[in-house]
C-alpha cells in the first residue's frame, strides 16, 4: 500500500524533524483543518518513530440537537437548540502509519473543530503507554511577553521562562521554554521521554529566539535538559538557564520545581523592612559559606541542609549580636573550590543543602528572628562547562563572541554581554527571583571592577575601547543603573552592595545623582591598609601611621562597610589571628583591639564565618570551622569579647546611627605615631558621644591626656584588655571625669588608663555626677 496517496504532510516538513531543522513542528503535527471535497474536516499528525501503531482518543463535543416544533399554524418547523445536559460522545480513531517515516496520521470525517486528545502508543517491544498530545495546545508564551523579552523589561522573566508548573487550557502540567535564537532545532528531554530528542520537538515563537511547549501532566521532580541542534549541525545538550533546581553535583541535570505554595510567616518583617533603613541602622554582617560553617560530625562529607542551619545557625548568628547573615553564592555550582562563584544555575538554589523550600524556610524563620538574609551574586562571569551557559545554541548567546570582550583570561570565565537585552533581562530577572521569590535582604555584587573595565586583568591587544576609545564599559554602566531602579521599584525592602576594588566614583550615589545606585560598597582599601598595618610589629607601627588615619580621608565619598572578608583568610594570606605579630597574648590582643578599631571607625561592619573566636588555620571549603577551639580558654575569650562588642555595637546608637556624614565622627587626636595612638568621638543624631582610644603597642600609657570633647563624666563601657577577655586588666576603674586642663585645643581633658595593645569606650554621661 502506498502511504503517500493517505497523507497530506509533505516531504519537506517530514525532513525538517528527520534533519533537527524544524523550528515550528506545530504547524503540522498536533490537530489541523483539512480541505477536503467534502468539507472542512480534521487531521491529526504524531511523529513517534518508535512506535508500530497508534490510537487516539478524545472527549468530543455534542453537536446541537435538531428539535422539531409545530408553529402556531401547525407546520412543521426544524431549529438547533442547545442540548440539555447530554454526555459528550468519545471519538476513539486509529492512525495510520506512513511507513518507516515515523509519522502516524489519522483523518477524522468531522468538521474540523480543534480538542484535546489521548494518543494510546505501542511500541515495537510491547510496551503501551498513553499521553496527551502536547502538539495539541495553543502556546503559553503571549505577544506582549514576547515583547518585553525582547525589550529587556520582563522582571519575571522566570515565570516564562524555564520550567513552570502551571494550568494551561484546563490541563495541568509543565511549560518549558527556552532562548536559544540560533538554533536550528530544540527539544527537552528528560526522564518522562526516556531522555528522547525526538520526543518532544519545541517551537520557536516567531522570531524571538524563545522555544516552548507545554507537556501535560507532569509535575515537580522531574529530570530534564535541553537538546539543541546548533547552526552548524552539531548536537549538544544543556541544562536550563532558568532551572528553578537541580541535580547534586556531580549531576547536572535541571529539575522541575514549583515556584509558588510555600506559606510565609514574614509580612511584619517585609512590611517593616526597607532599604534606606538601614543607613541609620546598626548593620552587623556575619558572612558565612554554608558549607564549610559546619559539617555533620557524624559525616564530615555530608553537608548540613537548610533545615540543619536554621537550628544551628539562626542561634548563633543572634546570640553574637548579628543583623545580617551574608551567604557565599547558594546558586547551582558544580565545581564546590569555586566557593559558589562559578555558577551555572543561576536560579536554582544549591542542591548541596537541601530544596528551594527549604531555603525559603530558613530565610522565613531568620526574619521572624529580625535577621536579614544576603546573598553573593555574581552577574560579572560564568563558567565555560559545556553543559551550561557557554556557547548555549552553538553560538555566543550570553556571552560576547569575541574573546577580547567575552572572556576573562585570568579566570577561565565567559563574561557576560550585558549590551543583549535578553542577557540583562535575564540578569535582572535573576535579581528579582531571589529578593522577591525568597524574600532576601539584599545582594552583594562580586567582582564589579571588573565588570566597569573593559581592560581589567587583560593586557594591550587583549581588550576592546568603547566607543570614546576609553576603557569604562558602558553596557555595565547601565546595566547597573536600569538594576538599581527596579529593585527600588519591584523590591523596595532589599539592598545592593558593591564588592569594587577601585576608587571608581560614585558607586553609591543613585543614578539621578550620576551614580551607579548601590546602596553600599565594601571599603576594601580600608580593609588592605589596615591588615598591613596590623601584620607590623608594634614597634614599626610608628612609620605606618598613616594606614591606621587615611581611611578617615574618604571615608564619606561612598556608603562603606568595613570588610574582614574570606578573601583576606585564604590562598597563604593567614587566618585573622595569625596575620597578628607576636607572641600568642599578643596576637590575641592585637585582634582584640583590631576588632575594637573596626566596630568604632565609620561604616557597616561585616566578619567572616571564625574571625570571631580566632580561627587558627586558613578558612577550607571541604571542612568546617573549628569549633573544638571555644574550648581553649583565649579562644573562648576571645569569642565572649566579640559577643560583648557586637551586642554593645547594636545597642549604642552612636556608633552607628550617623555613619555616611562627617556629622557623626570627630577626631580627638590622630598625629601621635611615635606613641601608635588614635582617638576619636562617634555621635548619633540626638547628642550621645563615644570617645574611643586606641593603642597599638604593647606598652600602658597612664595617664594618657586627652582632649576632652565634652565636659564631665565619661563612663567606661568597652575594654579590650579586660582580664575576663584574656587582657592585662588596665582600666580606669568604670569611668573618668574631665577636668578643667586645656588639651589639644579645648577647654577640658581626661587621663586615661590606656591599656597595652587596648581600645577602650567611653560614653558620655553629662555634667551632673561630677564631683
Amino acid at each position: 500500500m502506498d502511504w503517500q496517496q493517505f497523507t497530506s504532510l509533505t516531504h519537506e516538513q517530514m525532513e525538517s524533524l528527520w534533519n533537527f531543522n524544524c523550528k515550528d513542528p506545530f504547524a503540522f503535527l498536533g490537530i489541523h483543518p483539512l480541505e477536503t471535497d467534502r468539507g472542512l474536516k480534521t487531521v491529526i499528525r504524531t511523529y513517534q518513530p518508535d512506535a508500530i501503531f497508534v490510537s487516539g482518543e478524545t472527549i468530543f463535543p455534542a453537536k446541537p440537537l435538531q428539535i422539531i416544533e409545530k408553529t402556531a399554524k401547525g407546520k412543521k418547523s426544524t431549529k438547533q437548540k442547545e442540548a440539555e445536559a447530554p454526555k459528550p460522545e468519545t471519538l476513539i480513531f486509529d492512525f495510520i502509519k506512513l511507513g518507516d517515516t515515523g509519522f502516524f496520521e489519522a483523518t477524522l470525517d468531522v468538521e474540523f473543530e480543534a480538542f484535546f486528545y489521548n494518543l494510546n502508543i505501542t511500541l515495537s517491544n510491547g510496551v503501551k503507554y498513553t499521553v496527551k498530545d502536547p502538539y495539541a495546545f495553543l502556546p503559553v508564551l503571549s505577544e506582549f511577553d514576547c515583547h518585553l523579552i525582547g525589550a529587556g523589561t520582563h522582571y519575571e522573566l522566570y515565570r516564562k521562562l524555564g520550567a513552570n508548573l502551571m494550568e494551561h487550557e484546563g490541563f495541568k502540567g509543565i511549560q518549558f521554554a527556552v532562548w536559544a535564537p540560533n538554533a536550528k532545532s530544540v527539544s527537552v528531554v528528560g526522564n518522562f521521554n526516556t531522555w528522547n530528542g525526538r520526543r518532544h520537538f519545541m517551537r520557536m515563537l516567531g522570531s524571538t529566539g524563545i522555544w516552548e511547549i507545554f507537556i501535560p501532566d507532569l509535575g515537580e521532580g522531574e529530570l530534564y535538559r535541553f537538546e539543541i541542534h546548533t547552526p552548524e549541525g552539531s548536537l549538544i545538550t544543556k541544562i536550563d538557564p532558568l532551572a528553578k533546581w537541580s541535580e547534586l553535583r556531580p549531576a547536572t541535570a535541571s529539575i522541575t520545581a514549583h515556584l509558588d505554595g510555600y506559606e510565609w510567616d514574614d509580612k511584619l518583617y517585609m512590611d517593616t523592612h526597607y532599604a534606606t533603613r538601614v543607613f541609620g541602622s546598626p548593620m552587623n554582617i556575619y558572612e558565612v559559606h554554608p558549607g564549610s560553617w559546619k559539617r555533620d560530625p557524624n559525616n564530615p562529607e555530608r553537608f548540613l541542609n537548610w533545615d540543619e542551619l536554621a537550628d544551628q545557625l539562626i542561634p548563633y548568628i543572634k546570640e553574637m549580636g548579628y543583623t545580617h547573615v551574608e551567604f557565599m553564592p547558594v546558586a547551582e555550582h558544580p565545581l564546590d573550590e569555586s566557593w559558589g562563584y562559578q555558577v551555572t544555575g543561576y536560579y536554582s538554589p544549591s542542591s548541596r543543602y537541601g530544596t528551594p523550600d527549604q531555603f525559603r524556610r530558613f530565610v522565613d524563620l531568620c526574619h521572624q528572628n529580625e535577621i536579614g538574609v544576603i546573598l553573593d551574586w555574581v552577574p560579572a562571569h560564568f563558567p565555560k562547562d559545556a553543559h551550561a551557559l557557554g556557547r548555549f545554541d552553538g553560538t555566543a548567546c550570553y556571552e560576547h563572541a569575541d574573546p577580547r570582550q567575552g572572556e576573562h583570561p585570568h579566570w577561565g570565565t565567559y563574561i557576560f554581554n550585558l549590551g543583549r537585552k535578553e542577557v540583562s533581562n535575564f540578569l535582572i530577572s535573576n535579581a528579582m527571583y531571589w529578593l522577591r521569590e525568597f524574600h532576601c535582604d539584599g545582594l552583594r555584587v562580586d567582582a564589579v571592577a571588573s565588570m566597569l573595565y573593559l581592560d581589567y586583568g587583560k593586557k594591550a591587544g587583549e581588550w576592546v575601547p568603547n566607543k570614546d576609545g576609553g576603557n569604562i564599559n558602558y553596557d555595565t554602566i547601565e546595566f547597573l543603573k536600569h538594576l538599581n531602579s527596579i529593585m527600588g521599584r519591584l523590591a523596595p525592602h532589599a539592598i545592593l552592595i558593591a564588592e569594587e576594588s577601585t576608587s571608581f566614583p560614585c558607586i553609591t550615589r543613585p543614578p539621578e545623582r550620576g551614580g551607579l545606585g548601590f546602596h553600599y560598597k565594601w571599603n576594601m582599601g580600608w580593609m588592605n591598609d589596615f591588615l598591613t598595618y596590623m601584620s607590623h610589629e608594634p614597634i614599626h607601627r610608628k612609620y605606618h601611621h598613616n594606614m591606621l588615619t587615611f581611611s578617615m580621608i574618604y571615608a564619606y565619598s561612598e556608603n562603606f562597610i568595613q570588610v574582614l572578608s574570606h578573601d583576606e583568610v585564604v590562598h597563604g594570606k593567614g587566618s585573622m589571628l595569625c596575620k597578628m605579630p607576636g607572641d600568642n597574648w599578643q596576637k590575641f590582643a592585637n585582634l582584640r583591639i583590631a576588632y575594637a578599631f573596626m566596630y568604632a571607625h565609620p561604616g557597616k561592619k561585616l566578619n567572616f564565618m571564625g574571625n570571631d573566636f580566632g580561627q587558627f588555620r586558613e578558612w577550607n571549603e571541604k571542612q568546617s570551622l573549628d569549633w573544638h577551639l571555644l574550648s581553649w580558654e583565649p579562644h573562648g575569650k576571645l569569642h565572649e569579647m566579640f559577643k560583648a562588642l557586637s551586642n554593645l555595637y547594636k545597642q549604642e546608637s552612636a556608633l552607628w546611627e550617623v555613619d555616611h556624614h562627617s556629622d557623626g565622627f570627630e577626631w580627638i587626636w590622630c598625629d601621635d605615631a611615635d606613641n601608635s595612638i588614635v582617638s576619636f568621638v562617634r555621635k548619633d543624631a540626638h547628642g550621645a558621644q563615644i570617645l574611643c582610644v586606641f593603642n597599638f603597642t604593647p606598652v600602658p600609657r597612664a595617664p594618657y591626656r586627652l582632649g576632652a570633647p565634652a565636659r564631665g563624666v565619661w563612663k567606661e563601657i568597652f575594654n579590650s584588655d579586660a582580664g575576663f577577655w584574656g587582657g592585662s586588666n588596665v582600666g580606669n576603674n568604670g569611668q573618668i571625669q574631665t577636668q578643667d586642663v586645656a588639651w589639644q585645643n579645648r577647654s577640658s581633658s581626661v587621663d586615661i588608663q590606656l591599656p597595652p595593645l587596648g581600645g577602650v569606650y567611653f560614653k558620655y554621661m553629662g555634667e551632673k555626677d561630677m564631683k
